[in-house]
């Protein structure tokens, strides 16, 4: 996906409404709409940077306790729908709830035939993990567009902002441009990452 500059009209002026929690990652939308998913490890941040994105603070609940979205979490825009995905590698799961939470991920990002574009959200603080790196795997098997989204990154130093993007992107071998610092807090990067989400869409850059 893009990461061209800010959109007239980012995300925030934009109508949005919470469709509804799944649990079946083929569940019908209607109407019929291309979608972009977040996903990310649990405590990542998804809730707080979809609000921080839509420009609604309340409309995903934060939560400090990780594990807390277990479904598929749908919210409508005018062209397309942000879907909030359960997050990975929360240990104090139960086993078979872990398992229940990769079925749906897994079956939505490889089967769903509506997604343009996914999400993947990083804790620019840290290096990839074991359960990122099987995340990549699996993105890398869906074939969607994938953008890295470094989250908390007003958390770290200017010189280490400087520095991470490109960090985080030989890790994982991907290129430059599909890696982004973002903020919920400072607001960091969230213009940006708009015009992204939007341009995955068809929408306006």
């Amino acid at each position: 996906m893009s990461t061209g500059g800010p959109p007239p009209v980012g995300l925030s002026g934009l109508p949005v409404e919470f469709v509804g929690s799944f649990p079946d990652p083929l569940v019908r939308l209607t109407p019929a709409l291309p979608e972009v998913a977040l996903v990310g490890r649990s405590n990542v941040g998804k809730s707080s940077l979809l609000n921080a994105l839509t420009g609604r603070p309340g409309l995903a609940r934060v939560s400090a306790t990780p594990g807390k979205t277990t479904l598929l979490n749908a919210f409508r825009l005018p062209t397309f729908y942000l879907v909030d995905l359960p997050g990975y590698g929360y240990a104090r799961a139960a086993k078979t709830a872990r398992a229940g939470y990769r079925r749906l991920t897994e079956r939505y990002l490889l089967e769903r035939p509506t997604l343009a574009g996914v999400v993947w959200l990083l804790d620019a603080r840290h290096a990839p993990s074991r359960d990122d790196r099987a995340m990549q795997d699996l993105l890398a098997r869906s074939g969607r567009p994938v953008l890295v989204a470094l989250t908390k990154a007003d958390k770290l130093t200017r010189s280490a902002q400087a520095l991470r993007p490109r960090e985080i992107a030989a890790a994982l071998d991907l290129h430059d441009d599909q890696v982004q610092l973002t903020s919920s807090t400072s607001r960091l990067g969230v213009p940006g990452l708009a015009a992204s989400i939007l341009a995955a869409v068809g929408g306006t850059e």
